[in-house]
């Protein structure tokens, strides 16, 4: 493992989490709940719940993303537009796609006290659907999904999935913070790099 930012953000996220989790307190403390942000002015929650996880299956899912895609993505931002940019871009991404990942719960819970979420999944939906528009047809082979297939067609999967789920509702998962994060990612490539999004093109027409 490199000592890079995305080094940095695993290795703390991964000692806040395990924090956390022995102490509900701080776990109660650092959760993105929309109503303590709109009436308390607690929006550091906005950010803050993307350090914590609910246990450790939930991390290790999370992390695991983050950094096999991640590494890739931080490599290739590196490359393509020098250190301290490349870092930088990949920061906002990181940052920028946790915030966006909270409008729409923000937007539906605001005035329900009881909704609480956390953990990085919007954030890193974001840097997955970045490593995704910038990679199309890289193959992932995935736990669910035994055989390697594009990184587009997983992408309009995932996106399908998460729309169907979100609908469906009741599931105890944030999948409109999941949508929220791809959606931001895709959008943050397009404004820094159009080629991209006009190579994706090109593989439908």
């Amino acid at each position: 493992m490199t000592f890079s930012l995305l080094t940095i953000i695993l290795i703390v996220t991964v000692i806040v989490s395990l924090r956390a989790m022995n102490d509900n307190n701080l776990k109660e403390k650092m959760m993105f709940i929309p109503y303590l942000c709109k009436n308390e002015n607690q929006s550091y929650r906005i950010f803050s719940h993307i350090l914590i996880h609910a246990d450790i299956p939930h991390l290790i899912f999370n992390m695991m993303s983050f950094y096999f895609l991640g590494q890739i993505l931080e490599i290739e931002l590196i490359s393509k537009y020098g250190f301290f940019q490349g870092e930088l871009h990949f920061l906002v991404i990181y940052l920028l796609g946790a915030m966006f990942a909270t409008i729409i719960p923000f937007a539906r819970h605001h005035d329900h006290s009881h909704y609480r979420s956390l953990g990085a999944s919007g954030a890193v939906s974001a840097i997955v659907f970045a490593f995704i528009l910038w990679n199309p047809t890289v193959e992932l082979s995935l736990m669910f999904i035994p055989i390697p297939i594009p990184a587009y067609l997983f992408g309009a999967l995932y996106l399908g999935f998460e729309y169907y789920m979100d609908k469906k509702g009741n599931t105890g998962i944030a999948h409109d913070a999941h949508l929220g994060g791809a959606i931001f990612g895709v959008l943050y490539i397009l404004i820094i790099n159009i080629e991209k999004g006009k190579d994706l093109l090109n593989l439908f027409f």
